[in-house]
């Protein structure tokens, strides 16, 4: 499966951030790590949203969307 998610910073919760994935666990534990630089300085991060897809070309077209 792939997912397109959005999560939200607890420490400044006025930033969110989408993206795509698929092993979503491990890519929030990347984010809430600092192993991302668009996200790292505003942690820690907490899913609010996921969606799954069977193809990554799905997801990646829902994610364009966004």
């Amino acid at each position: 499966m792939h997912y397109v998610y959005l999560i939200r910073s607890e420490s400044h919760p006025s930033q969110t951030y989408i993206g795509l994935t698929s092993d979503l666990r491990t890519r929030i534990q990347k984010h809430n790590e600092g192993g991302s630089p668009h996200t790292a300085k505003h942690r820690p991060w907490k899913l609010t949203t996921y969606l799954a897809f069977n193809s990554r070309k799905q997801a990646a077209n829902f994610d364009a969307y966004l």
